[in-house]
């Protein structure tokens, strides 16, 4: 794998939901360094891609509420173990479960596997919450999809804080896991 920075040189072959998460990068002015790769399904997947990114990817898993009228985009260490019960009192939320991938595809235009915080360039209507552990923001970087999961891209936390979420305009909760 060979780390470039910013966006691909060709537009050639990229998705455009691709291009359209570093068009959003690059309009906010947000430096990141990017890698190509085979489909990254799971998080053991990512263990090479976390070294040669020298960042921790985070797991991002889309979430709803039993009635599937609220649903969460969760932003934590990929080394954490997830139980619902540890976020569902934080958040006023009962019942939390894996929302299904239609509805990703619906509010995210996301696919299974491609799930990261870049996808809420696609929720125009803010249907989205987003939830971040506390400790994704004690790091210096992260590293995340760029909407789809052949390519992975780093980016510094503070970008992320005072840049990429100012801009996306949903709420955002910090938990603790």
């Amino acid at each position: 794998m060979e780390l470039f920075n910013g966006r691909p040189i060709s537009e050639s072959g990229r998705a455009a939901k691709e291009i359209k998460a570093y068009d959003f990068l690059d309009g906010l002015g947000v430096e990141y360094k990017r890698i190509d790769h085979e489909p990254a399904m799971t998080m053991d997947a990512c263990v090479e891609i976390d070294k040669t990114l020298c960042a921790s990817m985070c797991k991002n898993l889309f979430l709803c509420n039993r009635q599937k009228t609220e649903f969460y985009l969760l932003l934590m260490p990929g080394d954490k173990q997830f139980k619902t019960k540890d976020i569902s009192s934080q958040i006023g939320s009962s019942r939390l479960s894996f929302a299904s991938g239609e509805d990703m595809e619906r509010l995210l235009d996301l696919t299974p596997g491609s799930a990261t915080v870049l996808g809420l360039i696609n929720d125009i209507d803010n249907n989205v919450v987003l939830l971040i552990d506390e400790a994704v923001i004690s790091a210096e970087y992260i590293g995340v999809h760029p909407c789809v999961n052949t390519s992975s891209i780093r980016i510094s936390v503070s970008d992320l804080v005072g840049k990429i979420i100012p801009a996306l305009k949903n709420t955002v909760i910090y938990v603790t896991l």
